[in-house]
Formats: structure tokens, sequence, C-alpha cells
């Protein structure tokens, strides 16, 4: 007759190892691969899994495990920094990260437990309690304020509204973009000196509006006088300058 054996339900290969480590008192950081795994194949063959996905995660765990246990005969490894290299550690990373995840489980279990043992009671406040609104008394309110009161406060208001105004840049302008051709004064001035004939280059600048005008009313002189257009005479140095149109332009 057998002897009923009951094996603790185990939510993984993982979870296995750890109960195996703990139930040995063995160091996390130094696990006697081959003790661990005689005792974990022992449970796998007790084990009576219909589930052939859970079964196979505890199968794939033991062929680590037995992986583990052959390099551990043959001669150690060493990386490439010159240190021997332990098989143990990768497997050992994973426990301590899954040991670590499993008691914030457990933490927030217990939470959720204490969070079942509170009550919160409903909001029971009359209707004509929640729509009060306290009365505002204007005499109260305003008090001893006059005309003159309130004049103060508005000439106060003023003035700190006033020094936030950049003292520079409030008075800065807008510059727009004028746009003034060269063919275009050339016709102005020629159109200009068709109908005045003769007249007085200073006299001919002052009607212009801008700098840029009289930048580009120069520069339409000078063409003109190129192309023989017009006929340009000086008395003596700083003298205002006589133009005259040529007849046959």
């Amino acid at each position: 007759m057998g002897i009923p054996v009951k094996l603790e339900a185990f939510e993984g290969p993982l979870d296995l190892l750890l109960h195996l480590i703990d139930k040995n008192k063995i160091d996390i950081y130094d696990i006697p691969i081959v003790e661990i795994t005689s005792q974990y194949m022992e449970y796998i063959a007790a084990m009576e899994q219909d589930d052939l996905n859970v079964m196979s995660e505890f199968l794939v765990m033991a062929a680590t495990l037995l992986d583990i246990k052959c390099r551990m005969l043959l001669p150690k490894e060493v990386n490439e920094e010159g240190e021997e290299e332990d098989p143990r550690a990768e497997l050992v990373e994973k426990l301590l990260e899954y040991k670590m995840y499993k008691l914030m489980g457990l933490e927030l279990r217990d939470k959720q437990v204490d969070g079942e043992l509170l009550w919160f009671k409903e909001p029971s406040i009359p209707e004509e309690v929640s729509k009060y609104q306290q009365p505002v008394d204007l005499d109260l309110l305003l008090g001893d304020l006059t005309l003159s009161r309130l004049s103060e406060v508005f000439q106060d208001v003023i003035k700190k509204q006033a020094g936030k105004i950049d003292p520079v840049r409030s008075h800065f302008g807008k510059i727009e973009k004028e746009e003034v051709t060269l063919p275009e004064k050339l016709t102005y001035v020629r159109n200009y000196a068709r109908t005045s004939k003769r007249f007085s280059f200073r006299e001919l600048l002052e009607k212009q509006s801008s700098k840029t005008q009289i930048v580009v009313t120069f520069l339409a002189i000078l063409e003109l006088m190129k192309d023989g257009t017009i006929e340009i005479e000086q008395t003596k140095a700083f003298d205002d300058i006589t133009i005259t149109a040529k007849e046959a332009a």
C-alpha cells in the first residue's frame, strides 16, 4: 500500500525552486546545484498535471538545472575580463527577480485585505443645505469706503499697470517694408523732367517721402544722365545741382 503524499501548489518552476531553497535554508547566491536538482526532479516526478503547458514549464527548468549541473562538472569558463563565470549566475538573477515580485504581490494582497475592512459612507447632505449660499451684506463689505478712497485705489492700480510697461520697448513702432523699384522711379523722373524741363536737384529730392525713395531717386538720376535723357550742371562745389531735360529725350 502506497503512502499518500500531499504536494504544495506552486505557481511555476521558479516558485518551486524558491520553496526548496527556503526549505533547505540554502544561500541563494551559493546554490548546491546537485542537491537542488535531485529534489526538484523528485517533486516533478510526484506531480500529477493534466495541463501539458504547465508541466512543460517545469520540465524546461529541469533541463536547465541538468545543464547547469553538467557545466559545474566541467572546467570553469573565463570571460573577457579574466574572471571565472558561474553557471548558476543567470538562474540566481531570475530567482531574485521572481522573489522581489512575489513579495510585492504579497504586500499588495495585504493592502487589499486591509482595504476590504474599510467602509465608506455615502454623502447625505440635505438639498437645502448644499444649495445654501451665505448672503452678502454690501453695507458691511463697503464699510466706510468713499469715492475718494475708490479714486486712490484706482490710481494705485494704474501705477502698478504702468510699472509693468517696458519704458524702452513700449515706444517701439512698427517697421514696414517700403517697396521702391528703380524702373518705377526712372519713369517718375522722366515724366518730371518732361514737364519741368529745368529743375533743381534739391527740389526733386524734397518731394520724396522717405530715405529709401531719395536713394532710389538718386540712382534714377545717375541712370538717366548715363543714357543722355538729362543733363546736370553745377556752378561751383556744394552749390545746388541743376537738371535739364534734353529736347531729343
